[in-house]
């Protein structure tokens, strides 16, 4: 296979399927029918490994490779699925740290041009089987397992796992989940199946019950991580990383209850090297000290609020590079923009990319400093030259234009 054939097939993935990622609501494609069926095709792989579920609205990319990293510090072999990708396809399923083979994507699509004609799998259906194979093939001891979009109805919720948690809920794909935290919190609370233990990370008393009720009605035991104290830290920075660190560790104690070997040291070393472990970047990613330069995939309202606040407790002026896509709601956005700080809007460089001249009313109501570019990049360079070594440039609004970034400058780093 050469790197032209591997291009060719991932290129014929994104054009014929469904694709949320880069179409938005009309790819999403809600239901299990689907995504059973296609598991039976490839013989059932997710029910010969064993998962652990990790649901929310922010926080579940954060928390799975914390849990991750603590469970490779402990010895084992362990499978991640996460979604989006920021740069590579590959980077979606990883075994310690590594990458998927794109040997394996190159031949799992040849196979895929060859299932049953009344199979018409999502994007996100595909990804997610060719992840269950992928660890399955691996022979992992554990696979953590993110959940897409929602719970009730997202492909991953076929697994039995281990342990489940949602991290949180707070407004996000209302067009798709609901309206209110309420109906969002009973979508996401649909992971939670019998006899597997729930962790719950949300301080919302009205999420809590939803989640405490679904786990009754389920006859699982409901964990409220919010309860748990720890002055454990981790290498991901970022305020909003002290929620995630309870949830994880209260996953790896239900584990632990279940007889899986994970020493307090494991849990120490795990969460101080999840970079290193795991490879995760794109939460409060540092890529330069001089200039300062920071980028986070935070990009729902709570999500940008979290971040906006913590930069706004940085004593520096800043250059901040945002772009968004077309679903997001941008007058949100202008009640949370940080203080003493230029700002520079892109367009993704996806299909749902949305320009911000469509948005430049709302821009010019805000009475802010701002310029409007074509690319991440030409944000970037701009921002550069005006920053000096004693402000900063901050990156982020979607994981998008933080892919965007991370693909042009990343290699630099160092």
């Amino acid at each position: 296979m050469t790197n032209e054939q591997y291009q060719e097939a991932i290129d014929w993935l994104f054009v014929q399927m469904p694709n949320y990622q880069i179409d938005g609501q009309k790819a999403y494609k809600p239901g299990l029918d689907n995504i059973t069926k296609l598991c039976a095709y490839f013989g059932n792989p997710q029910d010969k490994i064993k998962c652990i579920h990790i649901g929310g609205t922010n926080g579940k990319g954060s928390s799975s490779n914390m849990l991750a990293s603590v469970l490779q510090e402990a010895g084992y072999k362990v499978g991640l699925y996460n979604s989006p990708h920021l740069i590579d396809f590959t980077e979606r399923i990883k075994v310690n740290g590594k990458n998927c083979h794109k040997e394996f994507v190159f031949d799992f699509i040849q196979k895929l041009k060859n299932i049953p004609e009344d199979i018409r799998p999502s994007f996100f259906e595909f990804t997610t089987i060719m992840a269950f194979e992928y660890f399955y093939q691996q022979q992992v001891d554990y696979a953590i397992i993110e959940v897409g979009l929602g719970g009730r109805l997202d492909s991953t919720n076929i697994i039995k796992p281990l342990a489940s948690a949602i991290t949180n809920v707070q407004l996000d794909h209302q067009n798709i989940l609901g309206d209110t935290i309420e109906e969002i919190a009973a979508e996401k609370a649909g992971i939670i199946k019998k006899s597997v233990p729930i962790i719950s990370g949300d301080e919302n008393e009205a999420v809590k019950a939803i989640i405490r009720e679904k786990a009754m009605k389920e006859e699982t035991s409901f964990i409220d991580a919010t309860l748990l104290h720890t002055d454990l830290a981790s290498d991901l920075k970022g305020n909003y990383q002290r929620k995630n660190i309870r949830v994880v560790l209260s996953i790896i104690e239900e584990l632990r209850k279940q007889g899986i070997n994970i020493t307090d040291k494991n849990v120490e070393n795990g969460l101080l090297n999840v970079h290193k472990n795991t490879g995760f970047i794109g939460r409060w990613f540092e890529l330069s000290k001089d200039p300062l330069t920071i980028c986070d995939t935070g990009h729902n309202q709570a999500g940008l609020e979290y971040v906006f606040s913590q930069l706004n407790s940085i004593n520096r002026r800043k250059h901040v590079i945002l772009g968004f896509v077309n679903d997001k709601k941008i007058d949100e956005v202008m009640n949370l923009l940080p203080e003493n700080s230029e700002f520079y809007f892109a367009k993704p460089s996806i299909n749902r990319g949305r320009h911000p001249e469509d948005y430049e009313k709302l821009l010019q109501e805000a009475k802010i400093f701002y310029k409007i570019f074509n690319s991440v990049q030409e944000a970037y360079l701009s921002a550069k030259e005006r920053c000096t070594s004693e402000e900063m440039i901050f990156i982020g609004g979607s994981n998008f234009i933080v892919g965007d970034f991370l693909e042009k400058n990343l290699e630099f780093k160092e």
